[in-house]
C-alpha cells in the first residue's frame, strides 16, 4: 500500500510558508504520512486573483509585519526580514525542481537551505548567488545550479507547475492538500493535526 502524503505548497517569499516549511515534517510524520513538497510561484496567482502581498496592503500590511514576527516568537523559530521583500523567488523554484528530478535526496535540505537564508539570515534569495550558496552548503555542484536556473526546460516546468497549482485551487502559501481536504495558512496546521487524528468530521 502506497504511503498517504500531505501535500505542501509553499513559495519562498512567504514568511508563513517559511514557519510551516520548519514544522510540516514533524506533522506528516506524526500521522504515518510523507511530505510532498510543492514549488510554486505566488505573484503569477497574485496577478490572477487581483491580490498582492500582504504587507503592500495600507492597512493589512502593518498587522501582518507585526503578526509574522509575533509567529516567531510563539513557533519558536528563528526570523528576521530579508534585505529585500517582498522576494523574487523565480530562481530558488527552478533550482528546487531541478534538485526534485536530479538529487532528490537533497531537495528538501537545499529547500530548509534556501528558506533558512531568506528568513533566518536575511538574505536576496532572489539572487542567484544567493540560492548558489544554499546549494553549496549541501553540497551541490554550484555550476550545476547556475545553468539549471536559466535553462529553458526548468523555466518551462515552473510555469507548469504553477499551473497546476492553480488548476487545483492553490491561492496562497503556505497550502496543504490531505486526501483531498484543503488548508491555507499555517495557522491551520493544528486544525490539520486534528482533521488527521479524527479522520475528518
Amino acid at each position: 500500500m502506497a504511503q498517504k502524503t500531505l501535500d505542501f505548497y509553499f513559495d519562498y517569499s512567504s514568511p508563513y510558508g517559511y514557519f510551516a516549511s520548519e514544522m510540516v515534517e514533524a506533522l506528516a510524520e506524526k500521522h504515518g504520512r510523507v511530505v510532498v513538497w510543492k514549488p510554486f510561484l505566488l505573484g503569477i496567482i497574485f496577478k490572477q486573483e487581483g491580490t498582492q502581498s500582504l504587507i503592500s496592503y495600507p492597512m493589512k500590511g502593518p498587522y501582518s509585519k507585526h503578526d509574522i514576527e509575533r509567529c516567531s516568537g510563539f513557533y519558536s523559530i528563528p526570523f528576521q526580514w530579508p534585505s529585500v521583500f517582498p522576494v523574487l523567488t523565480v530562481n530558488a523554484a527552478r533550482a528546487t525542481l531541478w534538485v526534485q528530478q536530479q538529487h532528490p535526496d537533497m531537495a528538501v535540505p537545499l529547500i530548509h537551505a534556501i528558506y533558512r537564508k531568506a528568513f533566518s539570515e536575511g538574505a536576496d534569495v532572489g539572487q542567484v548567488a544567493t540560492v548558489i550558496e544554499a546549494a553549496e552548503s549541501i553540497g551541490l555542484d554550484p555550476d550545476d545550479v547556475s545553468k539549471v536556473i536559466r535553462s529553458q526546460p526548468m523555466k518551462d516546468l515552473l510555469k507548469t507547475e504553477t499551473q497546476a497549482a492553480m488548476d487545483r485551487g492553490v491561492f496562497g502559501s503556505p497550502f496543504f492538500f490531505i486526501d483531498g481536504e484543503r488548508f491555507w495558512g499555517v495557522d491551520r496546521m493544528d486544525m490539520m493535526d486534528a482533521w488527521m487524528t479524527r479522520g475528518g468530521w
